[in-house]
């Protein structure tokens, strides 16, 4: 879901990978929809990478995201730039775990700022993740047998 996505350090917004170059890669806006190169030497991360710090660990993003989703029934959050009390408040009902030390009010207005784009973008899709998670006992078409080693048909 958030593969490809990406948050560039310096730059407003997200961005999705298109392709990727020598010293470079090529990233889209989701705000504007413009193409530009990004270079190797900008601070490029990946939402798939990125965590919440929490008093026990971290909790990956997109668990955060949909935490959120869950408690906003799908639907988008009021303005992310509210009052820091009411952000951290909001925050807190989300991730009640997180620190509150490391985890600052500037991080989490990034994060709800980031799920209404995905949101409004239709990136946000997490009953895929939940199909993926339950494996199946029966193997897929043109897939292989362990013990055979040719290929089913």
């Amino acid at each position: 879901m958030l593969k490809g996505i990406l948050s560039i350090s310096g730059q407003p917004g997200l961005y999705k990978q298109i392709a990727e170059a020598k010293n470079r890669i090529i990233v889209e806006s989701l705000t504007t929809g413009k193409r530009m190169p990004a270079s190797g030497s900008a601070k490029i991360s990946s939402l798939e990478e990125i965590a919440v710090f929490t008093r026990e660990g971290d909790i990956p993003l997109r668990e955060v995201f949909k935490r959120i989703s869950e408690h906003e029934n799908g639907g988008f959050i009021g303005d992310p730039k509210n009052a820091g009390a009411d952000v951290k408040n909001y925050f807190m009902q989300i991730v009640p775990e997180y620190d509150q030390e490391r985890v600052y009010v500037s991080d989490i207005r990034k994060i709800l700022i980031w799920y209404n784009l995905l949101q409004q973008k239709g990136l946000l899709d997490f009953t895929k993740e939940e199909s993926e998670a339950e494996p199946s006992d029966e193997p897929s078409p043109g897939s292989t047998s362990p013990d055979a080693g040719v290929p089913s048909e």
